[in-house]
């Protein structure tokens, strides 16, 4: 089963993905990401959110429409992206796409890009996507990269700590066995010379970004 999630941040042409996934997919709106699910003619299994930026009409429709409606108050501990991730995962997908997350306020952003770190150690492959880039975050080990023409650059960033050992294989710009700073720029806007390269480190957590311009 594949998951989508759908945020409240700038609409996303990827949203296109969830009709290509057809009915194995799951379907979550999060707070806005819900109208514009709705805006698509797309119905949403489930939606999370205050939804305070919605009209009456609009909230009782997705409540006539949407068999899981979760409402919460504005003020809690947790995001409404958080929440419904939360549930996602307890529905052990095989993969999670969040669209529209990215490209407007970056306190929003930078927090659903920390939510990848905290959910991997579920084991279950998540990513950001929007209209540019793909994002998702690794562990120790290997880890093999697919060329893709959709996204020709290829970026690596330590998060938290240093990566012990970096080793890309495969890449325009490979390395051996290299000590990645916390901060480093080193690994920005790399490419895969083969179709397939591998990225192996021995200890830290990676943030990969695949991009196009």
């Amino acid at each position: 089963m594949i998951i989508h999630i759908i945020g409240a941040g700038p609409k996303s042409n990827s949203l296109q993905m969830i009709r290509q996934s057809g009915s194995k997919s799951t379907i979550i709106g999060v707070d806005n990401g819900a109208a514009y699910l709705m805006e698509e003619d797309i119905h949403p299994d489930a939606v999370f959110g205050d939804f305070d930026s919605l009209s009456k009409a609009d909230l009782a429709e997705i409540k006539r429409k949407v068999p899981n409606v979760f409402i919460f108050p504005p003020e809690k501990d947790y995001t409404d992206l958080e929440l419904a991730l939360e549930w996602a995962i307890s529905k052990q997908p095989e993969i999670i796409f969040i669209h529209c997350v990215t490209g407007k306020r970056l306190d929003h952003e930078y927090g659903s890009i920390s939510l990848l770190v905290k959910y991997r150690k579920y084991s279950i492959p998540i990513y950001i996507i929007d209209d540019h880039n793909e994002m998702y975050v690794i562990g120790e080990g290997t880890h093999q990269i697919k060329k893709q023409d959709q996204f020709k650059y290829i970026s690596f960033f330590s998060l938290g700590t240093d990566i012990e050992n970096l080793t890309l294989k495969g890449f325009k710009y490979p390395l051996t066995n290299h000590h990645l700073e916390l901060g480093s720029s080193l690994c920005v806007s790399n490419e895969l010379d083969d179709s397939v390269g591998s990225i192996s480190f021995s200890s830290g957590i990676a943030l990969v970004i695949r991009s196009k311009d």
